[in-house]
């Protein structure tokens, strides 16, 4: 019977052994696989997507690339995809309600994860609730996506190009247009050889010696010249820099604005000419008078008119003049002979 016991006890021994080094591995095991410890320490949130990317349960989830946490289930909620996963609970302060979820990429290979981007501001997400979710930037999708539309941009603009649209499609496509720029080529390559000939202007002015000389000496004047003009040298640096000039001048400007003023107000014999609508009219009457007077004496009117178209009137009071020089004349060689007095006394 003792010996019964002592076997048991021997049994039990082993078995208790046996289960702590089961329960030490299942431990181990636990904290190696990225579980993010006992369920005490781990909390569940839930993500909405359109396509998870080849997301799948298990793959890591990681706050700010630290695997923190582990994707549980992935289910269809509609037109879109459920995750659940669940994070440590030490990390609940950090994914708040301004955190993101996207799908990320572990490897080239191709292994999904889900990362968050932390965030110590906003209010921590409670337990099973939903974060907010984005596009994962630069996908491989997106990419082929991209250089399809690419690649059929391409295929439309050689479309346009064979149907001669636009200056490309024509220049390839238009023989016309291509025979000009075939002569404006020729043209601009003759031009070139004239040059390198020294024909015309500015063919002598690229190979002539004297030529370029002659132009070095006028630069050299007009720099010498715009010196004088600038040290106030000559007529025209004395107009640029003299101050008593300027002063004179701006007096001057003065001048003439204090005469315009007084001209627009009316001051003087010609501002009233200008302002004075009265005189204006006096004026005007005068020189209506006057074409008047000298209307009648172009057509003959009047005695005055007479004495300027008249001939014959006009030799007679010359004759008539002419015999009264004489009768003075007559008068100052012998005056007793037209001047003689008689007295008579009664």
């Amino acid at each position: 019977m003792p010996r019964t016991r002592s076997l048991a006890w021997a049994e039990l021994r082993i078995g208790l052994l046996a289960l702590s080094a089961i329960v030490a591995t299942a431990i181990v095991v636990f904290l190696l696989s990225g579980e993010g410890g006992f369920f005490w320490q781990r909390y569940a949130l839930r993500a909405r997507f359109p396509n998870v990317a080849g997301l799948k349960t298990g793959a890591p989830v990681r706050v700010a690339g630290v695997e923190v946490g582990t994707v549980k289930n992935i289910a269809f909620d509609g037109a879109q995809v459920e995750v659940r996963f669940e994070l440590a609970k030490d990390m609940q302060s950090r994914v708040t309600d301004q955190s993101v979820a996207i799908i990320g990429s572990v490897s080239l290979l191709g292994e999904g994860s889900l990362d968050i981007t932390p965030s110590t501001g906003g209010t921590p997400l409670a337990a099973n609730s939903y974060i907010k979710t984005a596009r994962t930037p630069g996908q491989l999708a997106d990419v082929s996506e991209q250089a399809n539309l690419g690649l059929i941009e391409a295929t439309n603009l050689l479309k346009d190009i064979r149907a001669g649209k636009g200056t490309l499609g024509k220049l390839v496509t238009d023989e016309k247009l291509y025979n000009e720029v075939n002569a404006f080529v020729d043209a601009a390559n003759a031009v070139a050889t004239n040059l390198r000939n020294g024909r015309g202007t500015l063919g002598k002015l690229a190979n002539d010696q004297a030529a370029y000389d002659s132009l070095a000496a006028s630069l050299e004047n007009l720099r010498q010249m715009t010196n004088r003009v600038n040290n106030g040298e000559g007529s025209l640096g004395k107009l640029l820099n003299d101050d008593a000039f300027a002063t004179s001048l701006s007096s001057t400007t003065k001048n003439l604005d204090s005469v315009t003023g007084r001209l627009n107000r009316g001051e003087g014999t010609a501002g009233k000419i200008l302002t004075d609508d009265s005189l204006y009219k006096r004026i005007d009457a005068l020189t209506a008078r006057l074409e008047e007077v000298t209307t009648k004496l172009s057509s003959g009117d009047g005695t005055a008119a007479h004495l300027i178209n008249d001939r014959q009137l006009y030799d007679n009071l010359n004759k008539a003049v002419t015999e009264l020089n004489g009768l003075l004349s007559d008068v100052r060689k012998d005056p007793q002979k037209y001047l003689r007095v008689k007295v008579s006394i009664f």
